[in-house]
């Protein structure tokens, strides 16, 4: 690995007029000749990323509270810590049958 003598990024391998050479994509300038070089290129496998499963209302308990928008009187219940430690958690209630999302802060 070779660097940029001005501003000490890394160079970048390209071919410039038949010729292998290194240049810094920062000043654009063209560094070393490296014809007897030999540029490997490796390639990282991704780590796979973070899949977003869906919510599985199923799992969560149930409460009598009255939808606002449905009027439907069973809702699924969460809490949250939304505020300070020392204040209690917010309690979010979600319809079971318009799935509404409303909250609780009694």
């Amino acid at each position: 690995m070779m660097f940029c003598d001005k501003c000490g990024s890394i160079l970048k391998p390209k071919t410039e007029k038949g010729k292998k050479v290194l240049y810094c994509s920062n000043c654009n300038i063209t560094q070393k000749d490296v014809e007897n070089a030999t540029i490997k290129e490796t390639v990282k496998k991704k780590e796979p990323e973070i899949e977003v499963v869906p919510e599985d209302d199923d799992t969560l308990p149930t409460t009598d509270a009255e939808c606002s928008k449905c009027k439907n009187d069973l809702a699924y219940y969460w809490l949250v810590q939304t505020r300070a430690g020392d204040e209690p958690e917010t309690k979010f209630l979600k319809c079971t049958k318009c799935k509404h999302i409303w909250r609780d802060y009694s």
